[in-house]
């Protein structure tokens, strides 16, 4: 008996072990067979919603579901990891989705979730985190999340607020945020530090920061003192500017108007000439022509340099790939072009256009339209109608598989990843403002289509490994916030009715986007 009741536990302890074991290879298996070998499905509303009131709709509906499973599961984190139902807190822990949605929540009007994030709003503690925090980052996301939210519901959508009072700690937060940041400007230079720990007030040490970096901080920072009155944060970035205007050595500007992709804080030196309207370097371009959007008495030199720029882009950057009608811009080492090019230049078509009407020339108009269409082409050619992170487009040395897929598709694809970007929907967005030929409007709708079809997971939308496989596609990381801020604001503006915040190229512009889609109030109608 006594050895009986001794065996008992070990053995109830192995059967537990089985059981566990067998639970684990459980879910295993059902994370395989539903993620992996599931084929895609296209939802139903795909071809029922037709009219542009029908559609808007369907997005808001899209925007709600994928709020609802952050919510449910990673708020008030950064945010949902939506394969495995769990949180990150890429973006220091502040809550980065609840910030970044909160605009496009109240563009749509949807109640419940503008009250949930205002209430959360107050309660982030700005000057506590345990992560390095980006400035840049930061600043497009935060700052910019709270101060055009701020503009919104103190403007045309105020009356989703009752009381003033529940939108005032927007405002408190923003200047929260910037007085916990500002230290990151106290450089010999005054361009400021990439990496800061907040808690001590240091930077991580590293004088290295991209022009991107650096020349994308400036609509949120003075927006900021233009809503408080305080000129000391237009300041810092006025000065921050000054070396990315004037860029040294000489060299680092291999063509006009086209700087390289780094600045060293210390000496307000560029360290390369690798130029870029792709990564390192894009919304430094943006920014230009939009500060001259912002305010147009101020921002002369911003305007000039922006047009030397796009002329470069326009002549030298600018590329068609050999035995096709596409053109994309790819980078340049400082001497030639290394005709590559990636899903963040798709940007530049919007831009291009955004600056056809801020400067009344019908060039960039008809130039951000083309690039607008091959970024497009890049979407539909691939088997998910989606398009891929990185592309090349120069065959030399390449093996004869790639020799091919550039003949069919008209370029390369080297990085077959999507991260939920949302930069051929920005384009496809400025473009149907500009012209309301219902082409675009189309476009965006079957980009939609096909992202929602391809990400959609049980609880939100994870990027996929390979854009040009239906099924064997693995899903994987995080839910990024400008998912809200982004892709799907853009992709529903395009459907919705007119209001001041769209863009509006016939008529008076009283609203700029951020680079993260946050649409701010600006000094005067453009």
């Amino acid at each position: 008996m006594i050895k009986l009741r001794r065996a008992f536990p070990a053995r109830r302890a192995s059967t537990r072990r089985r059981l566990v074991l067998a639970f684990f290879l459980g879910c295993v298996w059902w994370i395989i067979t539903s993620v992996l070998f599931a084929a895609p499905i296209t939802p139903e509303w795909a071809e029922r919603a037709v009219t542009p009131g029908e559609r808007a709709d369907v997005v808001k509906e899209v925007f709600k579901s994928a709020w609802e499973g952050y919510y449910k599961h990673a708020f008030p984190n950064d945010e949902l990891h939506p394969l495995l139902n769990t949180y990150g807190n890429s973006r220091n822990g502040w809550g980065a989705s609840a910030v970044e949605a909160l605009g496009t929540a109240a563009i749509m009007e949807a109640q419940d979730i503008v009250d949930t994030i205002l209430d959360f709003i107050p309660t982030i503690d700005f000057h506590r985190t345990k992560t390095p925090v980006n400035l840049f980052e930061t600043t497009i996301r935060y700052l910019g999340g709270m101060l055009s939210a701020y503009d919104l519901l103190t403007g045309p959508v105020h009356h989703l607020v009752r009381k003033r009072e529940r939108v005032e700690p927007l405002l408190v937060q923003s200047q929260k945020l910037a007085e916990a940041l500002k230290f990151a400007f106290k450089t010999p230079t005054g361009v400021p530090w990439k990496v800061l720990f907040l808690e001590k007030q240091e930077s991580d040490g590293n004088p290295s920061n991209s022009a991107a970096a650096v020349g994308s901080l400036e609509l949120e920072w003075t927006r900021l003192s233009e809503l408080t009155g305080l000129l000391e944060y237009r300041t810092l970035v006025q000065k921050a500017m000054k070396p990315m205007l004037n860029p040294r050595p000489k060299r680092t500007e291999p063509f006009p108007g086209i700087i390289g992709n780094w600045i060293n804080v210390n000496t307000g030196q560029f360290t390369d000439a690798w130029g870029s309207w792709g990564p390192g370097g894009d919304s430094f371009y943006e920014y230009l022509i939009k500060m001259y959007a912002y305010d147009q008495t101020s921002y002369d030199v911003h305007k000039d340099r922006w047009i030397v720029a796009a002329k470069s882009v326009m002549n030298v950057l600018a590329e068609t790939p050999r035995g096709s009608n596409l053109k994309f811009i790819t980078t340049t080492d400082g001497k030639s072009l290394d005709h590559l090019s990636s899903h963040l230049e798709c940007f530049a078509g919007g831009n291009f256009i955004l600056a056809s009407k801020v400067l009344n020339d019908s060039r960039y108009l008809d130039f951000g339209l083309e690039l607008t269409e091959s970024c497009h082409e890049m979407y539909v050619r691939t088997a998910t109608r989606i398009g891929p992170e990185r592309i090349g487009f120069s065959p030399e040395g390449w093996p004869k598989k790639q020799k091919q897929q550039l003949e069919d598709l008209g370029f390369v694809i080297l990085d077959p990843s999507y991260q939920l970007r949302p930069e051929t929907m920005e384009s496809y967005y400025y473009a149907y403002r500009a012209t309301k030929d219902p082409k675009y409007q189309e476009w965006a709708w079957d980009t939609f289509v096909a992202i929602v079809t391809h990400t959609k997971v049980r609880n939100g939308f994870a990027p996929i490994s390979n854009v040009n496989r239906i099924r064997w596609n693995w899903k994987f990381g995080r839910q990024e916030s400008f998912f809200f801020s982004e892709l799907l604001k853009y992709a529903y503006l395009i459907f919705a009715d007119e209001a001041e915040y769209q863009f509006n190229y016939d008529g008076l512009n009283n609203w700029v986007f951020n680079t993260e889609g946050h649409p701010l109030k600006v000094t005067r109608p453009w």
